[in-house]
């Protein structure tokens, strides 16, 4: 019987008390807690962050049965407090359009109506959403003697829904600025804060206010916290890559090169272990296809019209010449005219080198997946008349480019003209 891969499941105990095949990164949510620091991570889409908070939100709910035979219960033994059940505030930012003026207030009415109710809050009627967020701190604190863990997923969500919508956009970060500027006067009512999103937006009062976060998204420390490395694909994925080799006639080292090729290629620091997309990896074996499986997902259609409506030169995408500083890649405000950042949060472009003298990164497309199906995405903006079997579709042209057909090429942009 074949096990069970945890295709699209983001829920830490539903992948323990399910049985599905966990990869263990425990070691490093051992870290981050014991650190006790305030962080910020930022990481492409359907590349685990959920999976990662969930993990934190069971570890800070003392659920220690679900932690069994991995790794952080082996260093817990030597922890002094450890598997405390602190009061968790979770704040999910997925699963939602907020495209309506008040869609983001409604989501943290709701979420704060729930914890009001559990804390035995009495009415809130006049007290504005970030005053609530204090009374809920204050009340947690005050009935469990612990200091509260406040968990953020996707914070940027609310943003990059509206990026086409200014007036929304500016509406939304002020309310961020009201909610969670709480978070920067009630220290001594916090225990642990991790924020997650894909594009960290430099001008939101998130980051203005809370100077203290720490960004670890380019940190080598945690390069292979959410993705696949190389050593994890083998140690945990062994049988699936078997099945895989059967399946298509090849060897496993095929089926490994062939993995490879397609989805892995994210480096997160210059110096860190490369990984693989997880989603991707995960549908390859549940499917037993190498598909181009993270754009069934969507390509986000503010970020195509960003492409198309900007100075980009799409030739650098393939000769290798884009590059970036630490600053760059860091921040986007959603006010730039700079697409690279966008697009290497986004994971449409990876880190392929460092020039250390010149603090220079080189970015370039991770792997085939992402940069054959970003190519496709685009062809309809550039080529609207560019449809199969016409000449014009993006694998003819493709290979016209690989033979150096450059006179079909000519023929392919001339008949597109008269189409």
């Amino acid at each position: 019987m074949n096990r069970k891969l945890p295709v699209g499941i983001q829920s830490f105990e539903k992948m323990r008390t399910d049985d599905f095949l966990y990869v263990d990164k425990t070691e490093y949510i051992y870290e981050l807690v014991h650190n006790n620091v305030p962080y910020f991570f930022s990481r492409p889409r359907r590349f685990g962050k959920s999976l990662l908070l969930s993990t934190l939100k069971a570890y800070f709910e003392g659920k220690k049965e679900l932690f069994s035979g991995l790794a952080i219960e082996k260093l817990e033994e030597k922890s002094v407090n450890s598997w405390n059940r602190y009061p968790v505030f979770y704040f999910d930012f997925n699963g939602t359009s907020y495209q309506s003026e008040n869609a983001l207030e409604d989501i943290l009415d709701e979420l704060l109506s729930r914890w009001e109710d559990t804390y035995d809050i009495p009415s809130k009627e006049g007290l504005g959403l970030g005053a609530r967020f204090r009374n809920l701190l204050i009340a947690a604190k005050a009935q469990t003697g612990l200091k509260s863990v406040v968990l953020v997923d996707e914070y940027d969500k609310p943003l990059l829904d509206v990026i086409d919508n200014k007036a929304l956009q500016v509406h939304n970060k002020e309310v961020f600025k009201g909610f969670f500027s709480t978070l920067k006067s009630f220290d001594e009512y916090l225990q642990f804060i991790f924020i997650t999103g894909v594009s960290k937006f430099h001008k939101v009062s998130i980051f203005s206010d809370l100077n203290q976060l720490t960004d670890i998204s380019l940190d080598e420390s945690y390069a292979s916290l959410c993705g696949i490395t190389e050593n994890e694909l083998s140690v945990y994925f062994d049988e699936e890559i078997e099945l895989l080799s059967v399946k298509h006639g090849i060897s496993v080292l095929e089926c490994k090169n062939e993995l490879k090729k397609q989805y892995d290629g994210y480096k997160f620091h210059h110096n860190g272990a490369g990984v693989y997309n997880p989603y991707s990896v995960l549908k390859a074996f549940f499917s037993m296809e190498f598909g181009a499986y993270w754009f069934e997902t969507g390509t986000p259609s503010f970020l195509i019209s960003k492409v198309r409506s900007s100075s980009f030169d799409l030739r650098k995408l393939t000769n290798h010449t884009i590059y970036a500083s630490d600053s760059m890649l860091k921040d986007y405000t959603g006010d730039s005219l700079d697409l690279v950042p966008l697009l290497y949060q986004s994971g449409y472009l990876t880190i392929t080198d460092y020039d250390p003298v010149k603090r220079r990164y080189t970015l370039g497309f991770p792997n085939e997946e992402v940069k054959y199906g970003f190519l496709e995405s685009l062809m309809p903006s550039y080529v609207p008349k560019a449809t199969a079997g016409n000449g014009l579709d993006i694998f003819t042209l493709d290979d016209y480019v690989e033979n150096g057909d450059v006179d079909s090429v000519r023929e392919g942009r001339v008949k597109e003209a008269h189409l």
